[in-house]
């Protein structure tokens, strides 16, 4: 049973490993399509594109291990049932059960991994890519002056450059507008020709201009608006250095992302989840209290001077009648800018306390999404290995088509869940365990099927039983 058992292992492990790289391979395809356009033109180092693609492959590993578990089994089962291994194993006395025992244990063994990477791997990973990924987005592009184009990527500066030589450093028919005084177009400067040149630690962007003027509105005289004071200065040369500081690649701060309810672990979610419960019962507590401040008897009115009358009189008092004319009209129309400033404070605290709300269930959601992970590779597993039993077909062929179709499945059912715990309409307590409780089932399901060599996907027998049914119908 040993040489079994390792022969079951051997030629499960392959297709595990082979299945899970290609899913992460597709699912980092996916990132970069998407982000593409944050990544090209900044003149990124290839250390930090291959940071973030390592941390964004890291974070894609609760989507590639189910697949891989489920598309592994079932090409697993598939190929022993397609060369008649297992029809040998059960001749010889082994079920199928016995034969999945090793594949079960290795399936518990993932598991665990799987949690203990989902607790403490994936929020760190989860931190760096997104911060990462945030000081890339908000990286400027490299510098880039093209001909006939104004050219805004320096602060407090615009450059058109009419004519680049091949040498990529002469250029004719320059302008340079200044606008670090943030006046309009007040200096501007045009040259005939010049020199553009990077300085050897790439810091300065230097220009020497050849033959060209300075155009500057004298702003800091006095009545400026009206006279409009104007400077012409002509030059032989005239130098310019820019700062290029902000091309450069600033790592933000780690402590700004690392309270995110994705990059916390059980310990830290508990703990965040019971301040945000305290914080929204304090906060709501508070609102009457809050509120009832608007409601103090309105200062037009003489508290002293209102009608009394018993509760059960029948009488219509209006306590107005006592005040003249616009007495009346300020009483009323400081009752009206009153009122209205309830009901803009109660739109307040109603949009505050549902904006609480979700951040609860989305703590509630990442807590529980750290055993769905295990979980649904166990599930899956079990509906791999005796779909591969019944369909006996190995290979990248109909195995992927099966398993992509579960997956997806799964996939759709854990999403819709998930949505459904952020938004309120569910508890995460139901919410999030969807899938595998609507998945696991089938799995018995198909797991009792394979054991009893039940024809599931047999053409001939489902014809057979059809054929039956529409002869009843006759008779």
């Amino acid at each position: 049973m040993k040489k079994i058992y390792w022969l079951i292992i051997k030629s499960y492990l392959g297709p595990l490993v082979f299945t899970f790289f290609i899913a992460l391979f597709i699912l980092l395809m996916q990132f970069l399509w998407k982000y593409i356009d944050d990544l090209v033109g900044k003149g990124l180092e290839w250390y930090i594109i291959a940071e973030l693609l390592f941390y964004a492959s890291s974070t894609f590993v609760p989507l590639a291990l189910p697949l891989a578990i489920l598309l592994s089994s079932l090409m697993t089962f598939g190929n022993l049932g397609e060369n008649y291994e297992l029809v040998a194993m059960k001749a010889a006395g082994i079920s199928l059960r016995r034969v999945m025992a090793p594949l079960m244990v290795m399936s518990l063994i993932i598991s665990g991994i799987a949690f203990y990477f989902s607790n403490n791997v994936l929020p760190v990973a989860n931190l760096k890519f997104k911060s990462l990924l945030y000081d890339v987005r908000e990286q400027k592009l490299a510098l880039d002056i093209k001909e006939g184009v104004f050219y805004h990527g320096i602060d407090g500066f615009v450059i058109r450059v009419g004519k680049k030589e091949n040498d990529e450093q002469t250029i004719r028919d320059v302008i340079i507008y200044d606008h670090r005084e943030k006046k309009g177009n007040i200096n501007i400067t045009v040259a005939d020709s010049g020199r553009m040149e990077l300085t050897p630690d790439g810091r300065y962007l230097i220009f020497n201009l050849y033959s060209g003027y300075n155009y500057t509105d004298k702003t800091d005289t006095r009545d400026y608006r009206e006279k409009v004071p104007f400077q012409r200065t002509k030059f032989r040369e005239n130098f310019r250095k820019f700062d290029l500081m902000d091309f450069e690649m600033s790592r933000t701060d780690e402590d700004l992302f690392k309270n995110n309810y994705s990059m916390l672990n059980l310990t830290q979610l508990t703990e965040a989840e019971d301040s945000l419960v305290r914080s929204l019962n304090e906060r709501r507590a508070g609102i009457p209290d809050l509120l009832m401040r608007t409601f103090y008897f309105f200062t037009g009115i003489d508290s002293t001077r209102a009608a009394r009358f018993e509760p059960d009189s029948n009488y219509n008092i209006n306590f107005l009648a006592t005040y003249s004319k616009v007495q009346q009209e300020e009483i009323i129309e400081d009752a009206i800018q009153k009122f209205r400033r309830s009901r803009d404070n109660i739109r307040y605290y109603k949009q505050e306390i549902e904006s609480r709300e979700e951040m609860i269930y989305k703590h509630q959601a990442e807590w529980h999404r750290k055993f769905t992970l295990s979980v649904a590779c166990f599930v899956l597993f079990f509906i791999g290995a005796p779909m591969g039993a019944i369909i006996r077909r190995g290979g990248l062929g109909l195995p992927v088509v099966v398993s992509v179709l579960f997956f997806v499945l799964f996939h759709i059912i854990s999403i819709t869940g998930e949505k459904s715990v952020k938004s309120g309409a569910i508890d995460a307590n139901i919410g999030m365990w969807i899938a595998p409780v609507v998945l696991l089932p089938l799995g018995i399901f198909l797991t009792f099927k394979a054991t009893t060599d039940s024809p599931l996907l047999d053409a001939e027998s489902w014809k057979k039983t059809f054929s039956k049914l529409f002869s009843k119908k006759k008779k």
